[in-house]
């Protein structure tokens, strides 16, 4: 089960192209100038199951995912299971916010089986200070995108890039 506060269909702010987005409750990072700070409250969403999630994300065969928040990570089980589901069903890409650090996720077992399935992670917290509105999918100079497969075989940090021009 995932605790989801709203599913966006066909957003296009959450990574490129459209995409579904998963937001889920609870955060503990609690970031000043949080652009969504209604999702801090751990279990004010409505819990959703695996299959209830696929389905959704399953019913919009053009849009990729989004997992996002809150921070997913505080229920890195059930997103791993959901994205396991989703590349076992589809050739949709995944990506992932989190106010966590890469480096720190990787010494945590829940949350590398959520690694395992992710293209993108957007990484770090939103720092106020650092705020850009011009940086792409994210919204503060800190943080970063990662390629994730690319940075598990190279063993560093591999920063996404986008394959078409703006």
């Amino acid at each position: 089960m995932i605790n989801v506060l709203q599913i966006l269909h066909d957003t296009t702010v959450d990574g490129p192209g459209f995409r579904t987005s998963i937001y889920c409750a609870g955060c503990r990072h609690k970031c000043p100038g949080c652009h969504n700070p209604q999702s801090w409250a751990f279990g004010t969403g409505k819990d959703m199951s695996t299959d209830e999630l696929l389905q959704e994300i399953l019913d919009d065969p053009f849009a990729d995912v989004t997992f996002t928040g809150g921070d997913p990570f505080f229920q890195a089980e059930g997103f791993a299971e959901l994205a396991k589901c989703i590349k076992k069903k589809s050739k949709k890409t995944i990506w992932c916010y989190t106010g966590f650090l890469f480096e720190d996720l990787l010494h945590n077992d829940a949350a590398q089986r959520l690694l395992k399935y992710v293209d993108v992670l957007v990484d770090g917290p939103f720092v106020q200070a650092l705020r850009d509105e011009d940086l792409l999918f994210r919204g503060s100079s800190n943080q970063r995108l990662i390629d994730v497969p690319r940075s598990m075989k190279e063993g560093c940090i591999v920063l996404w890039q986008r394959e078409d021009p703006l």
